[in-house]
């Protein structure tokens, strides 16, 4: 036993160090580790530190928009009067190999290498010959320089990871050759995007409007918004624009940009800290836009354009009250319907085709043609040049301020409806009466009631009876009670078109120093001398004049549509405000809206007319303006019109036959009674032979 304790004690010992060993091997080896550890992050870290920083931002993902195809603007009738037409486009995506740059070491400028120059030239050259064979013979060919123009090498127009377009409008052999030879252009795409089109019958063009591209639109408010909105990290890429995308710049084009537009996809890719692409990582298609329905009817909306014309031709070789009337040369017109606010024309002429402003260039001859005419001269004052002696689309209203005149006079106790008057065609104004006003071609008309200084137009009714009147009751706050009716009945206030760059007219009674007195702004604007208004302006007041007080809302869009015709949004007839008067004043100035205009001898309607004649002073002498604002029929009113000739003498005979115009056509395809005349007319018999 004791010999067998003596060998178990020695195995204990041996154990024991075994152990102790072992804790030293896991420690060690534990240090060792941690050391390697420590040492390859500090390599990480110092060593290959800028290496990985850079392959990190060779990660980096920019999105590049592609360009949604426009939504179409349709006349009421459906006829497609603005729209867009699918081209494939090709664009080059720069890689480092054409943009490369060197340090030369003696002068220290940084310039293209010689293998970038050489790989930038052979492309631009490569693509002239391909476009030349399989390109449209009949097209003007790309040049070398404008190809190298194009791919911006400086990235003096685009950021380098931005495509460049080279080319659009390709043939399909076109196409055909460059996607089977796509691996011969590295960066090269075909991208399916629109061109816009316009009616070549120049519908409305003014109020249809223009695009021009977006990097011209900095003035506009709303792209001011959306480069704000742009720059903002977490803006959706898809509601990014390309600087070289075709925008509404006016008319409907600019007021429902955002419907039309669509939405733009975009292109995901990897670039290089050069911002140079290396792959494309993902595409999203974009969205069509909406489709626009005009409340305008083409078929009226030419015969009205044609009627204008037509009218200034006139009035240049047909003498009107003893002579000529040269120099009118624009007119504007605007037809509403009184129940429903629709617009069903608006006519601003000269007008032109709007097609140029997508052409490849726009030379000034071009620019000196239209300058004049492209805005909408129905709803604004034209910039420049407008009649022979340079009065605007916004003259003064003249005798159609009338039938508003009886109705603040009879609204403010100044006399009843079976009131009689006695014209003597002079009344007079002023400290001691030394001023007067006269009735038009020295007319006097004796006793007359208000419906009949309405029908005759007399001008010193109003001022006896209206101006001075005003001045007498609230001295010079007269002028505010003043501007107040007009403002409640459309005057002196936007028509809420909603098209860009209306006008509230020009409200010349506010400028009490040039009228010389309150009384003096009060008399000269009762009879219609002081405050001038845009066509479309009159068109909603005689619209509210047909409605008895409620003053609606100007349509100009019935419907938005989306790309498979669902609706997305109708347009009702909206209510701005109401005016209240006695029923027995509005019978009085709907009696009296009844002055004779030959140009509707044989009109099948009783219907309530104003005609007028405003003066204003050009070259040193007074020139007659012609307008005329008219609603049939008189007892059911279906359709409201306003028309305006510049320098074209009294508006019976200048503005009155393009009203006429205006009513036949509207009676033909609608029916001023509910009834379109064109439906009644027999069937044509067809005989096979």
């Amino acid at each position: 036993m004791k010999r067998f304790g003596k060998l178990g004690s020695q195995p204990g010992r041996t154990l024991t160090t075994t152990l102790d060993l072992r804790i030293n091997l896991f420690f060690f080896s534990t240090f060792f580790i941690f050391c390697v550890i420590i040492v390859r992050l500090a390599g990480l870290q110092f060593v290959e530190g800028p290496t990985l920083t850079e392959v990190e931002t060779n990660r980096e993902t920019k999105n590049a928009p592609l360009a949604a195809m426009r939504g179409i603007i349709y006349a009421a009738g459906g006829e497609k009067i603005a729209y867009s037409t699918p081209v494939q486009s090709l664009y080059i995506t720069l890689t480092n190999e054409y943009t490369a740059k060197a340090t030369d070491k003696e002068t220290g400028k940084v310039a293209f290498t010689e293998a970038a120059i050489i790989k930038a030239n052979t492309l631009a050259d490569s693509l002239v010959t391909d476009f030349s064979e399989y390109g449209d013979p009949n097209a003007p060919k790309l040049t070398r320089q404008e190809i190298l123009a194009s791919l911006d090498l400086e990235f003096k127009k685009y950021l380098g990871y931005i495509p460049r377009r080279i080319k659009a409008g390709l043939t399909s052999q076109e196409v055909a050759y460059f996607m089977e030879h796509k691996n011969q252009y590295p960066g090269l795409s075909i991208v399916e995007e629109s061109l816009r089109h316009y009616d070549k019958n120049t519908v409305a063009v003014q109020t249809v409007g223009f695009i021009k591209p977006f990097k011209s639109t900095e003035d506009l408010d709303i792209y001011q918004n959306i480069r704000s909105a742009m720059k903002k990290t977490n803006s959706s890429p898809g509601l990014s624009y390309k600087v070289d995308e075709f925008v509404g710049f006016d008319g409907l084009e600019l007021q429902y940009q955002r419907e039309l537009r669509g939405e733009n996809g975009y292109q995901v890719v990897s670039v290089t800290p050069q911002n140079m692409v290396e792959k494309v990582e993902k595409v999203v298609a974009p969205v069509k836009g909406h489709d626009i329905w005009m409340t305008i009817n083409k078929n009226i909306q030419l015969k009205t354009e044609q009627a204008i014309t037509d009218q200034i031709k006139w009035l240049h070789t047909n003498a009107v009250q003893g002579k000529t009337h040269p120099d009118a040369l624009t007119g504007y017109a605007v037809a509403m319907e009184v129940d429903t606010g629709n617009v069903i024309t608006m006519a601003s002429m000269p007008d032109y085709d709007t097609n140029v402003w997508i052409a490849d260039s726009f030379p000034t001859e071009i620019w000196n043609k239209i300058m004049n005419n492209y805005q909408n001269g129905t709803i604004t004052s034209i910039q420049s040049g407008s009649s022979g002696h340079d009065i605007r689309s916004v003259p003064f209203l003249g005798s159609t301020i009338k039938p508003l005149s009886v109705l603040i006079g009879l609204n403010e106790g100044f006399f009843t409806t079976s009131a009689t008057y006695t014209d003597k065609g002079i009344a007079y104004f002023g400290k001691d009466d030394k001023s007067s006003v006269r009735n038009s071609s020295g007319h006097v008309y004796g006793p007359m009631d208000p419906a009949k200084a309405i029908e005759n137009s007399s001008n010193v009714f109003m001022v006896d009876m209206v101006g001075k009147q005003l001045y007498l009751k609230y001295q010079d706050k007269g002028v505010d009670v003043w501007d107040k009716y007009m403002k409640d009945f459309g005057l002196g206030v936007s028509t809420q078109s909603g098209l860009p760059k209306e006008a509230a007219g020009i409200i010349g009674y506010k400028d009490i120093t040039a009228a010389g007195s309150s009384q003096a702004a009060l008399v000269y604007a009762s009879f219609g001398q002081q405050a001038g208004y845009t066509t479309l302006q009159l068109a909603q007041y005689a619209s509210t004049l047909a409605n008895e007080g409620i003053r609606i809302k100007p349509q100009l869009v019935s419907k938005i549509t989306d790309a498979q015709g669902n609706v997305v949004k109708e347009f009702q007839r909206e209510v701005l405000n109401r005016v209240t008067f006695a029923p027995s004043y509005w019978k009085e100035i709907k009696q009296g809206m009844n002055s004779k205009v030959s140009a509707f001898d044989d009109f099948s309607y009783d219907f309530a007319r104003k005609t007028g004649t405003s003066q204003q002073m050009a070259d040193r002498e007074l020139r007659d303006n012609g307008v005329f604002i008219a609603y049939a029929p008189r007892d059911k009113p279906k359709l409201a019109v306003a028309v305006i000739i510049p320098e074209g003498g009294f508006g019976s005979n200048s503005a009155a036959p393009v009203a006429r115009k205006i009513f036949d056509a509207y009676d033909w395809e609608y029916g001023l009674d509910g009834v379109p005349k064109k439906s009644l007319q027999p069937a044509v018999n067809v005989i096979k032979e």
